[in-house]
């Protein structure tokens, strides 16, 4: 087995280690942190149905986005939409066998790596362009944007530019999976993808893609707008409270 093999199936394992402990350890923090005031965005629904069809829209549609700015709900859309795409289309690599609908999203996978790039264009463009965007823009934020844009322009590459061995990285993705390895395909635009894939899931759960699950902790949307129907304490208030009751 080559060292090359070996060096990327230890990087991957360390990669989704981090990512799966660095997440889960970001979510129990987001769902344990208290919410201590009653902060819905209004109009805010003043039922729990109300809440699941607001979060719904706000996850599939970016509501708050569109209502705030229509070229950045425009390029985000896109994104974001793009992404899902190339990542159902990437499932055939850890599958043992491909799903229908899979095979069928093969096409519109290919090309939602073009649109994808430019959904990340456009926001990255912004944060040049829009001059509140540029004053808040941190280092990070670009690195980010770069990071993506770079994974999607060496995906499309393998496939427009030099041919990798797609076999080869699907055995070598299922045999990681079921701790058999097999050797990894040595072409240099491969080798960049995944480098850049592990960077990426080494410091997604430190970084502003937070938002992805952050979005559902959100006081300001999970909220029901109900202060003067029911009174709102926060659970260390409530214990708070309790301790001074016993003392």
């Amino acid at each position: 087995m080559s060292t090359l093999t070996i060096i990327y199936a230890v990087l991957f394992y360390i990669a989704t280690i981090i990512f799966l402990s660095g997440l889960a350890f970001r979510i129990n923090k987001y769902a344990t942190t208290p919410a201590p005031l009653k902060i819905p965005t209004t109009p805010a629904p003043t039922n729990k149905i109300g809440v699941i069809w607001r979060m719904l829209k706000e996850l599939v549609l970016f509501e708050s986005l569109f209502k705030g700015n229509k070229w950045t709900w425009a390029f985000g859309l896109v994104f974001h939409i793009s992404l899902f795409l190339v990542l159902l289309r990437h499932t055939r690599y850890m599958l043992p066998w491909i799903p229908e609908p899979i095979v069928l999203l093969q096409p519109f996978g290919i090309y939602a790596g073009i649109t994808m790039i430019a959904g990340l264009l456009g926001l990255w463009g912004r944060r040049f362009l829009v001059d509140r965007v540029r004053y808040i823009s941190s280092p990070s934020d670009h690195l980010i944007l770069a990071l993506l844009i770079l994974i999607a322009l060496s995906g499309l590459a393998m496939k427009f530019v030099v041919h990798t061995d797609v076999v080869g990285v699907k055995k070598f993705f299922s045999g990681l999976m079921t701790l058999n390895w097999k050797e990894l395909p040595g072409d240099t635009l491969l080798v960049i993808h995944l480098t850049l894939v592990a960077i990426l899931m080494l410091i997604f759960p430190y970084s502003k893609l937070l938002h992805a699950p952050g979005v559902f902790f959100s006081p300001t949307r999970n909220q029901i707008d109900n202060p003067r129907e029911q009174h709102h304490i926060a659970e260390w208030a409530k214990r708070l409270e309790q301790g001074e009751n016993q003392g």
